[in-house]
């Protein structure tokens, strides 16, 4: 198959820089360095795809290359259906994945219409091309760790000891070593605990089964957590399989597969309770994995609660959440410019200071030179103007893309995350994501989408995201100012219609406006 890169440099192979920052975004996502499986077009998460074929993949370059700047290229689950004229501060594209009518929301039936060709699973950051590699889910496990360790263990982490799954990557540093056995990993990660040194031991095994033997022989573990690809069961290997073996039993016969990895899940799960009932802060980061152990017949699956309920609504309250953005012009040095300018405008905020210096030191990039950080309501616009005066001034080489995680503070409903027990029992109202991409859509966005499903698999979320380029001009100034106001105030309002105090607060403060509060 073909090798994706994204294009670098000044040199425009689109019409406009809005255009061009698209066309390099979904090939960024294809990036061998970027992509899980690139071939079959699977950016990460097991299935989540950039485009639903090569040919919908190459006739999106061929459109992208071509669109004008007051026309509006139309996406439907990773396939280019139409363009329209539309006008300057229209997006230059509008996607829709993974959509299904309710009643019609269910793996199986997805399956069939992916198997026909007539869909794909866009993930969040896969099918609206803005994602930048592991470092993206990192940041926000940065900013939940933080949170745990106010919450239980004083303000620090260190001298604990913290056991999940999933995570793979050794040459891009995001793990420190390989442990050759179980009983070595141990050995390495409880002399780091005694010498509050921080080192994380991967140890090559399926969490169903060493997950619970770490329980059975009483390793002394803090905080529990996983990150497998659970959310869909046909990307989890369950016990008794081999990647390789997985991978075909999974294809031939997907219903048993799923029921076996299910079982597998509760096993999983059960172990993850364990560590509960012995002391241990345990929580869902986000993959489902307590909804899919139930369906494997596990009673308790829902003993430990998610992230977001424990560790991270208070910042959404105040409208924070992941904010990331990525240097078109593929130079390293774009991005420690905006590293700086993120500092001087932030001065204040320390653990914000500590996640950018240590991102510079430690994280590698993957594909184009990218950075995030957690931002919050009356942050994000100016940080965004911010980059846009740097690239008119030309203090970075080429434009800056600004984009986000779906997984926001308004811009999703779901259950079994984002949403999870919220205060007035809206956890599954799904207006909030619409009426976040409509209003994105209409505040001049680059890109804008909608998509079902995410982290949590078909049937369990909406949720959107939006694009925005800073290419230096008044125009780029005007637009980032509306949609990186406009974005993050929509999780204003949508906990302050929740009934959070701190969103009420917030809202108080910074002079948004909520009509119901007006009434009163």
């Amino acid at each position: 198959m073909e090798t994706i890169r994204a294009p670098r440099g000044t040199a425009l192979s689109a019409r406009g820089w809005p255009q061009e920052a698209a066309l390099r975004m979904l090939c960024n996502n294809l990036d061998p360095a970027v992509a899980e499986r690139p071939d079959d077009l699977v950016v990460y998460g097991g299935t989540g795809k950039a485009a639903r074929d090569w040919p919908s993949f190459h006739a999106l370059v061929r459109t992208l290359s071509t669109l004008d700047d007051d026309e509006t290229m139309l996406v439907q689950s990773g396939r280019p259906v139409g363009v329209f004229r539309t006008h300057e501060w229209a997006p230059r594209v509008l996607i829709a994945n993974s959509n299904l009518v309710p009643d019609w929301a269910t793996w199986p039936e997805f399956r069939r219409l992916e198997q026909l060709g007539l869909t794909m699973y866009g993930q969040m950051t896969a099918g609206s091309w803005i994602y930048i590699g592991t470092q993206g889910i990192l940041q926000g496990t940065y900013e939940t760790f933080a949170a745990v360790a106010a919450k239980r263990f004083g303000g620090t982490l260190a001298g604990t000891l913290t056991l999940t799954a999933g995570w793979r990557r050794v040459d891009t540093r995001y793990l420190d070593v390989v442990a050759a056995t179980l009983d070595d990993g141990v050995e390495l990660a409880l002399e780091a605990v005694a010498e509050r040194r921080a080192l994380s031991v991967g140890v090559v095994g399926n969490a169903a089964t060493v997950v619970p033997e770490l329980l059975r022989r009483g390793v002394p573990v803090d905080v529990v957590t996983d990150q497998t690809s659970a959310h869909d069961p046909l990307s989890y290997v369950p016990i008794g399989f081999t990647v390789e073996d997985a991978a075909g039993f999974a294809r031939e016969k997907p219903e048993e597969y799923a029921e076996r990895s299910r079982a597998s899940m509760a096993v999983h799960v059960e172990a993850m309770v364990g560590f509960l009932d012995a002391g241990a802060e345990v929580f869902d980061y986000g993959n489902s994995i307590r909804g899919e152990a139930q369906l494997g017949g596990y009673g308790r699956a829902f003993a430990f609660p998610g992230f977001v309920p424990a560790y991270i609504r208070p910042l959404f309250c105040e409208g924070k959440g992941p904010f990331r953005w990525a240097a078109l012009s593929g130079e390293p040095a774009d991005i420690a410019a905006t590293d700086r300018a993120i500092l001087e405008l932030f001065p204040d905020n320390e653990p914000l200071a500590r996640w950018i210096r240590m991102a510079g030191e430690r994280v590698a990039f993957q594909g184009l030179p990218a950075r995030i950080c957690w931002l919050g309501y009356g942050e994000r616009d100016r940080a965004g103007l911010r980059f846009n005066e740097l690239v008119a001034a030309g203090q970075v080489v080429a434009p800056i893309v600004i984009g986000r995680d779906h997984l926001d503070c308004g811009s999703v409903a779901s259950p079994y995350r984002e949403t999870e027990a919220m205060a007035d029992g809206s956890d599954a109202i799904a207006d909030w994501p619409l009426l976040n991409a409509l209003v994105n859509t209409a505040s001049g966005a680059s890109w804008v989408s909608i998509h079902h499903g995410g982290g949590v698999g078909i049937g369990r979320s909406i949720h959107a995201g939006q694009v925005s380029v800073a290419d230096g001009t008044p125009l780029a100034a005007q637009k980032l100012e509306r949609v990186l106001t406009n974005d993050p105030g929509m999780g204003v309002l949508r906990h302050v219609d929740a009934g959070y105090d701190i969103a009420d607060r917030v809202a108080r403060d910074a002079g948004v406006r909520i009509p119901m509060r007006e009434a009163l």
